[in-house]
């Protein structure tokens, strides 16, 4: 483990303690390289999108818009092969809460992410992605379908 230090003033060395007891962290250092760890792939992500990822996306709809659940759930089962799995909670009357959970080649994940927060309809999108690469194959021997298993990048 490679140490620094660094220097902050005394507001937002205060802010920062804050912070960290409010999202439950033990010491500083590990939420500086959790901040760390965010800065990197957030740069990563802003790249050209490559490789392979795991992704979460969530979105808000009105389910009484004309056809959009509909609409939703075709672009997803046209894609069927990107969903790892899906969720739907009911919010109120009107609104539900979609999260999808993906995993792909990282540009035809974000462009599928992309196409489903742009339906008219959808609001509050929120799209995660993280960089993984494949880790190793291997074949179960009761049915011997074959898949990659994919660890983050590092």
């Amino acid at each position: 483990m490679e140490r620094f230090t660094i220097s902050l003033d005394e507001s937002l060395a205060r802010q920062f303690d804050e912070l960290i007891s409010a999202r439950g962290y033990s010491n500083r250092s590990e939420a500086v390289r959790d901040l760390i760890r965010g800065a990197i792939e957030s740069d990563r992500q802003r790249a050209a999108p490559s490789g392979y990822c795991v992704a979460n996306l969530s979105y808000v709809y009105n389910h009484h818009t004309r056809e959009l659940a509909e609409r939703l759930t075709t672009i997803q089962h046209d894609h069927h092969d990107l969903t790892v799995a899906a969720m739907h909670v009911h919010l109120d009357h009107e609104n539900c809460l979609e999260t999808v959970i993906l995993r792909g080649k990282t540009d035809t994940v974000v462009r599928f992410s992309e196409r489903l927060m742009a339906e008219s309809g959808v609001r509050h999108g929120q799209f995660n992605v993280i960089a993984v690469e494949p880790a190793h194959r291997h074949a179960h021997e009761e049915s011997g379908s074959k898949h990659i298993h994919y660890r983050p990048s590092r």
